[in-house]
């Protein structure tokens, strides 16, 4: 997928650019407001044609997957600064705080049931690459701990790191799945299990 004018900007690509940054700003505030990011209320708000907006943030999706990740990564960083221990323990222990912090989101949790199949479209699939850069961030914590602890990968790291996200996927999104309670207890299990580190 075309990287939009604000992906550009977000990633340091592009200089800052008032409009898509300003729309980007809005959509977020809608999210973590429990509210649906409309497009035609978006334009409405910022003052402009539905045409300029999309050209500024992409699609719907597209802008949807910028705002989740600018929560998403945020977590998952202060999961690994917090987490204790190192090599397995370390990995686990970033993991589980990290699936307990997005099951605990409300403003996630009532996007999810609010749109749940574009939901698992946009975030467990190539769609949006929003799951790609969640499967770096795993990647780079492992490929990490490996190189200065000395952990033992039981894959290729960008392989367990993929294996990881869907098993996260899995707990995380489980009563749209399965109708099943999401549960990070059975997450973290299954990555202990995974990485040899059950005892931990």
């Amino acid at each position: 997928m075309t990287a939009t004018k604000l992906a550009r900007c977000l990633r340091g690509l592009d200089s800052p650019s008032t409009g898509p940054i300003a729309a980007f700003r809005l959509a977020r505030q809608a999210m973590l407001a429990g509210r649906r990011v409309d497009m035609q209320d978006l334009a409405a708000e910022l003052g402009v044609a539905r045409a300029t907006l999309f050209r500024w943030v992409g699609n719907r999706d597209q802008l949807l997957a910028e705002v989740i990740w600018s929560t998403a990564e945020p977590t998952w960083r202060h999961a690994v600064e917090e987490a204790q221990g190192a090599g397995a323990e370390r990995v686990v222990a970033a993991y589980d705080r990290f699936v307990r912090d997005v099951i605990a989101a409300e403003f996630f949790a009532r996007y999810l049931r609010r749109e749940p199949e574009r939901a698992l479209r946009l975030l467990t699939t190539k769609a949006s690459g929003f799951q790609h850069r969640l499967v770096a961030e795993f990647e780079r914590l492992l490929r990490h701990e490996h190189a200065t602890q000395d952990m033992c990968l039981p894959l290729p790291a960008a392989d367990l790191a993929y294996l990881m996200v869907r098993i996260a996927e899995s707990f995380i999104y489980s009563d749209l799945i399965t109708g099943e309670t999401p549960d990070a207890t059975k997450a973290t299990d299954a990555i202990r299990v995974l990485l040899g580190a059950y005892a931990a």
